[in-house]
């Protein structure tokens, strides 16, 4: 989980996903559109920063800043705000309140990269509070000008002050200009041909319309009526649904046309989830840490340097230290996976994510999925060590997670550290070898502890057959890890602890302790872990912090090991929360197996619909009612496209696919020479809540459902994380193993 700032620095202007067109000037006179967040530093600083040679705090309602002197040129020193939007040949007016502990001047700049300034102009600032005043045209159009305060090349040091600091104008209202293209919404990547096909139709008739499916040629092949679905809550959208399941002619090319409107093209195939059940795995070798990333198994545009293994400028994770005040030693912590669009590594999240993949491998041989457990499955250098691909690649997270375990004789002996990643956030982008930032482990957390103990008792499960050694090194850490919970149940990770890396802050561990109990008696059948099997799956589902539903999950996974009651009762709860995720799948107007009771999207929300999607796959597995496989593979239709954002969450897969995911590595972006993120690359998607300042400034207004904006910075509703793509994975095995 990455938090992300800026620093000042100048970037490319990405491909805009919202009109940014010339409209008459007067509109914009009338609108006076604020485009300044937090200008009135009532209580906090964010969005501004400042330099690094500048410190700046909010002071009785304004922003301070210490400006140094010695400094040459007047950039030297800033003050600003990213990710401001403006539309080419609009006029803006700029207006602040400023003083300073001495008579200066400084310059007030608003300009888009490798565009003229829209205003560069000087301000005359005193010891008295003076207001400004200036105005600009926009020549360029762009989600991400800077407003920015400079006051480098001093002679002696000095305080500014800012406050009321206001830009104006635009046509576009906060949140207007967005368009999502034709209201026919279809999975844009493919369906199974012995599966559902389905789209959702925005209409505003309350009688069925109809509609045609066109092969490439513009051939009807099947034509009907809609469903009339309704008003959809999420969205605010009004749905129909066409029905095409009974089509079973494989091609590609395919289309759906209602009321003169066409659906993006899409494919009908035996199995269509073939390619991306091993793309979504082919990400976690992509974001391997403390290995070269090679051609010959990622492709030359994702091939890198190892990073992180203490080559400069990397300070590296073979010999890294606590955090200052928390321990005296330095742990080797190199390998496992880059969390997300940070390079920081945490073992609550790590834990999750591997924990997926193995048991993606257990359902697949449960399941008889021979596909799932090859060995050549994948592209990656263990692709013919006679262990099946899944196991390899969860093996290379383990080994960091066991790494991370506090050694023997020191406080806290065998308790788990909480991550590790660097001191501040880096630049976007930086390439992990490139990172120059000092590392740190942090301070050991029970949840952590038992986060390792749970995938450590797993591991040693599914290791048994290939590694008997491994598999003992994993279980001993396991065991070590729960002793060291128990002996310290209440040690947690501070909220506050989010500078440079995500705090992954969890106050409540009953349900670890379940989860690793549950783990611990499927491996070893000690009746002493029994009693600490207390949670069971609700509605909530799962995530990184709550882990509770997994206990239930892995018994009827692994049904043969546990007692028959157990087996019944933990069957029961999970149909019942299956069933409840196909009902509210089935009463939205696009196949969304959340529905958030407050109507509230999250911070990956489609992490939430694949942990759904997940369980209504294990319901299938459990009892193979069609409605289960039915349900699970139009979840997959609308992380493919059939959404009220007309937008393929998945990268690589669909006309209009996520490209800009929020990632320090793949920032095509801002970067041309770089990549955009891998094909399999799963999207955080919508995040009603507004978490960033790309999204303050564009979503302003958005129904919960179409809260997204596929743009590099904005990390609340773009990143991509891995224990997304391991749930995704999960069930793109699951979908190609039930297309088979």
């Amino acid at each position: 989980m990455s938090h992300r700032a800026r620093w000042g620095a100048v970037f490319l202007a990405p491909v805009l996903t919202v009109a940014l067109a010339a409209t008459p000037a007067h509109t914009a006179a009338e609108a006076a559109y604020e485009r300044v967040l937090n200008g009135t530093f009532d209580s906090v600083k964010s969005p501004w920063w400042s330099s690094a040679n500048t410190p700046s705090a909010v002071s009785l309602g304004r922003l301070c800043a210490d400006v140094p002197a010695g400094t040459v040129n007047v950039w030297d020193s800033m003050i600003g705000q990213n990710d401001i939007p403006l539309e080419a040949g609009q006029p803006y007016t700029l207006s602040f309140t400023a003083s300073a502990t001495r008579d200066v001047s400084i310059r007030a700049v608003v300009q888009l990269p490798t565009a003229p300034a829209t205003l560069n102009k000087a301000a005359a600032v005193t010891s008295t509070p003076k207001s400004f005043q200036f105005t600009g045209t926009s020549t360029t159009a762009g989600l991400h000008a800077q407003l920015l305060f400079q006051q480098g090349g001093a002679t002696q040091p000095f305080t500014l002050c800012l406050d009321d600091v206001s830009l104006t104008g635009g046509a576009i209202p906060p949140g207007g200009g967005r368009d999502f293209g034709s209201p026919v919404r279809a999975n844009q990547y493919g369906y199974a041909v012995h599966g559902p096909k389905k789209a959702s139709i925005v209409d505003a008739s309350a009688t069925p319309v109809s509609w045609r499916l066109l092969d490439s040629s513009g051939t009807v092949v099947k034509n009907g009526l809609t469903h009339v679905q309704g008003t959809d809550a999420a969205s605010g959208d009004h749905v129909h649904i066409a029905d095409f399941s009974s089509v079973r002619t494989a091609g590609t090319g395919y289309t759906l046309a209602v009321d003169g409107a066409t659906s993006y093209p899409f494919a009908i195939a035996d199995n269509p989830y073939k390619t991306l059940r091993k793309d979504a795995l082919a990400y976690f070798y992509a974001v391997r840490s403390g290995t070269p990333i090679e051609a010959q198994y990622a492709g030359e545009a994702y091939a890198r340097p190892a990073g992180h293994l203490g080559v400069a400028p990397n300070k590296g994770d073979t010999d890294v230290p606590c955090l200052p005040g928390t321990c005296d030693y330095s742990l080797d912590v190199r390998g496992g996976w880059y969390d997300a669009g940070d390079q920081g590594k945490y073992v609550v999240n790590g834990a999750l994510a591997a924990w997926q993949l193995m048991d993606s491998y257990e359902r697949s041989r449960g399941q008889g999925d021979t596909a799932g457990l090859r060995d050549g499955l994948l592209s990656i250098p263990e692709n013919d060590n006679g262990v099946p691909d899944v196991l390899d690649e969860s093996r290379w997270e383990m080994e960091f997670l066991l790494s991370m375990q506090v050694p023997a004789g020191e406080p806290l002996a065998g308790m788990a550290h909480h991550k590790i990643h660097d001191l501040a956030w880096s630049a976007l982008p930086t390439q992990p070898d490139k990172d120059s930032q000092p590392r740190y482990l942090h301070a050991p957390s029970t949840a952590a502890t038992l986060n390792l103990a749970a995938a450590g008792a797993q591991c040693a499960r599914v290791w048994a057959r290939y590694d008997a050694a491994f598999a003992h090194k994993c279980l001993t850490a396991a065991r070590t890890a729960w002793k060291a919970a128990l002996a310290h149940p209440d040690v947690y990770a501070p909220s506050s602890d989010s500078v440079g890396g995500g705090a992954y802050a969890d106050t409540d561990v009953t349900d670890e302790f379940s989860w690793a109990a549950t783990e611990f008696y499927a491996t070893t059948h000690d009746r002493a872990y029994l009693s600490r099997i207390d949670t069971e799956i609700t509605p909530a589902g799962f995530s990184w912090r709550d882990t509770g539903a997994l206990a239930d999950l892995t018994v009827v996974r692994l049904p043969g090991r546990f007692p028959d009651r157990m087996v019944d009762a933990a069957r029961k709860r999970v149909l019942a929360v299956a069933d409840g995720f196909v009902r509210d799948e089935r009463s939205q107007g696009y196949p969304n197996p959340s529905l958030p009771a407050n109507g509230a999207y999250v911070w990956g929300s489609n992490s939430v619909t694949v942990n759904n999607a997940l369980v209504i796959a294990t319901a299938y597995d459990i009892t193979h009612r069609s409605a289960y496989r039915s349900a699970a593979l139009e979840s997959m239709d609308y992380l493919l496209g059939r959404n009220a954002l007309n937008q393929s969450f998945v990268t690589g897969y669909g006309t209009q696919a996520s490209h800009n995911q929020h990632n320090r590595i793949w920032a095509h972006q801002i970067d041309p020479k770089l990549p955009s993120p891998p094909p399999g690359s799963l999207a955080g998607g919508p995040d009603s809540a507004l978490q960033d300042p790309v999204a303050q400034q564009n979503l302003v207004g958005c129904a919960p459902a179409t809260c997204y904006i596929d743009d590099i910075y904005s990390y609340s509703t773009n990143e991509i994380a891995i224990n997304w793509n391991s749930a995704l994975a999960w069930v793109a095995t699951f979908a190609a193993d039930s297309a088979r």
